[in-house]
């Protein structure tokens, strides 16, 4: 396991932060958020997080790489209803070699809905691991 659990839940420690708001469509019987929800939106985050860094997904494909997702971990604490709006804070935790780890706390108002991480390894177009780009491993000497 590459995956680091000590993540903070601090939503000042997270570099970034994107609202997402509970679909009716992404709820089961009772209006809660179906655990899978949880997913799309640690994706939605990461990719809103990569544009405001100057660097869409399209443009990172455009450069060579993609990050493709090798370890996923949640814990849930409370549930999300349809209708509610979770904030989802993230960072990049850690950049080692052809991979690096993002952080998310997802928090409903000034309650923690969810802590998250996930390891992505960097592949080029043929799925070959390749070392992480200069910029992602420049963020963590800027956090």
């Amino acid at each position: 396991m590459r995956i680091d659990l000590d993540l903070s839940t601090d939503p000042s420690d997270y570099a970034f932060s994107h609202r997402v708001r509970v679909r009716f469509a992404e709820t089961d019987a009772m209006g809660v958020a179906h655990h899978s929800s949880y997913v799309a939106w640690l994706e939605e985050t990461r990719v809103e997080y990569l544009r405001h860094l100057g660097h869409p997904y399209a443009g990172i494909r455009a450069g060579g790489h993609d990050f493709a997702v090798l370890e996923l971990f949640a814990q849930y604490r409370r549930s999300a209803r349809f209708e509610d709006v979770v904030t989802v804070h993230t960072r990049v935790g850690s950049v080692r070699g052809a991979t690096f780890q993002m952080e998310y706390l997802l928090m409903l108002d000034d309650d923690i809905c969810a802590l998250a991480a996930t390891v992505h390894g960097v592949v080029d177009p043929t799925g070959r691991a390749v070392r992480a780009p200069g910029w992602l491993r420049d963020l963590l000497g800027r956090a």
